[in-house]
């Protein structure tokens, strides 16, 4: 079992090197399974942020420097960075995992080793993409149509996959032509220190890419800062509410991944054999993809009435299998959650569960033999209600719920009926139905049989989940903006 040790870090990464903070306030980082100290870094304030923002700002206003770059330029470039980060990924997943409680095994195919794949994507796809056409206009004159960088980019990323969720921000928004200003989740900041060393490594120039640790008065003061054009930031939506305030305001453009309460449409020619390959694994990261701490996971079942019995079954089952242990440990599936006042959360919607009238088929407590860390058992509701608050809010734990469904109109009816539209799953052994069923719910992405994003592909938020589109081209063309140019 690996271990990420201690570390104390002392400095920013601002303006392309290690800078020191205008204060000695520290940000002290817990393992989520122990509860116990492991590091520390600075806690920026107004003036840190100042003068990232300040950087960025220079950087991207010189004539001849980043968004002048040509595509080839650029890509080059953002390549370095993402062979220096591979060459860290083997320590980034211990330290993610230590911090936030994702199981080792996850972090180490998937967190840590993201941001390599989407940085060379976006390399690959500036190199693809023209930025000038010429259209005819009216009058039979012509036009030159840009796609130019949009300015200074404030990322703002949470604590669940800080890893794969940054890159997802600075690797498009570097790809456009902007700079970038990144803040990280308190709860996972040590990981963050490598991905300077990365960039310090890489040659960035100056000010291209900077780091600011710090709590939400940092990220506030950095969303509502003067020289920042863009805002994109993953997160609850009660603050991603409060950032789309203070953008609308300002006329400042805004891209927001928010909550989700993503249903898992069952249809009754399902298949949910757990002894059959893959369909266990396919169902388990679906409904508790690290530890439930994932957005767009499957935590609302919705089973049909006349399978009702068959589907409880199974999912409390495959609950029942999970491996529930410490984070670093190879064989775990389950590790902790990232906080005790995540896992208070947690624990407090387990109790409104079983107020309202839910069955708990399996878990509702803590795991016996945990008694340091931030555990929960895998745990299962069935004879939920829609109206409950369990099938309503976002829990970000190990919880599913299982609400019975009449046909496949009353499903999709329930499915839709949330104030969130991040995503969904449905299973079936008919494509085609499962396709049909698909384009009915009002959900930015549709996973049949699984759920995997794809970086090719967009996805939207739309209701409480957010705004804006995150993968593909897309979201390349979320850091651009359009110029004419009549000739």
């Amino acid at each position: 079992m690996a271990r990420s040790g201690l570390t104390d870090h002392r400095w920013l990464f601002v303006n392309g090197g290690w800078e020191t903070p205008s204060t000695d306030r520290r940000i002290p980082v817990l393992s989520a399974n122990t509860g116990l100290p492991i590091g520390s870094v600075p806690d920026a304030d107004r003036v840190d942020v100042d003068f990232a923002v300040r950087a960025a700002r220079v950087a991207f206003d010189d004539p001849t420097g980043w968004s002048h770059w040509t595509p080839a330029a650029r890509a080059q470039a953002m390549r370095q960075l993402a062979d220096a980060i591979d060459r860290r990924s083997a320590r980034i997943a211990p330290l993610v995992s230590d911090q936030n409680g994702m199981p080792i095994v996850m972090s180490t195919v998937g967190d840590s080793l993201r941001p390599g794949r989407t940085l060379r994507y976006y390399a690959d796809l500036i190199c693809e993409e023209a930025t000038e056409e010429i259209r005819e206009s009216s009058g039979g004159a012509c036009t030159m149509v840009r796609r130019v960088p949009r300015g200074v980019v404030a990322a703002v990323v949470p604590w669940n996959f800080p890893n794969t969720l940054g890159a997802q921000k600075y690797a498009p928004a570097l790809a456009a032509g902007c700079t970038v200003v990144l803040k990280p989740s308190p709860e996972t900041v040590l990981d963050a220190v490598l991905v300077a060393e990365a960039a310090i490594e890489a040659h960035l120039p100056a000010g291209v890419f900077n780091i600011v640790s710090g709590d939400g008065e940092t990220g506030a003061h950095l969303v509502a800062h003067p020289d920042v054009d863009v805002v994109s930031f993953t997160g609850s939506t009660r603050v991603g509410r409060q950032i789309g305030e203070t953008c609308g305001r300002l006329l400042r453009s805004v891209n927001l991944e928010l909550g989700g309460k993503s249903p898992a449409v069952v249809l009754d020619d399902a298949d949910l054999d757990l002894g059959k390959v893959g369909v266990g694994q396919r169902l388990a990261a679906a409904l508790f993809m690290n530890n439930g701490q994932t957005c767009f996971v499957s935590s609302r079942v919705l089973a049909p009435g006349s399978r009702y019995d068959e589907v409880v079954d199974a999912i409390a089952e495959l609950a029942r299998s999970l491996v529930v242990g410490h984070s670093l440990d190879d064989a775990t599936q389950i590790g902790p959650l990232v906080s005790e006042r995540q896992r208070d959360r947690v624990e407090n919607y387990i109790a409104k569960g079983k107020a309202q009238g839910a069955r708990v088929v399996v878990g509702g407590g803590r795991p016996a033999g945990r008694k340091a860390g931030w555990f929960v058992e895998p745990t299962v509701f069935a004879d939920v209600d829609n109206s409950y608050a369990i099938a309503r809010e976002e829990i970000f734990g190990p919880v599913a719920t299982i609400t019975p469904y009449a046909d496949d109109d009353d499903a999709v009816r329930i499915a839709n009926d949330c104030d969130y539209g991040l995503a969904a799953t449905v299973w079936t052994t008919d494509a085609e139905r499962g396709a049909d069923v698909a384009r009915r719910l009002e959900v930015g992405t549709v996973g049949i049989n699984h759920y995997l994003p794809d970086d090719n592909s967009p996805a939207s938020m739309i209701k409480a989940s957010g705004v804006g589109v995150k993968y593909g081209r897309e979201a390349l063309l979320s850091y651009q903006r359009y110029q004419s140019v009549y000739l």
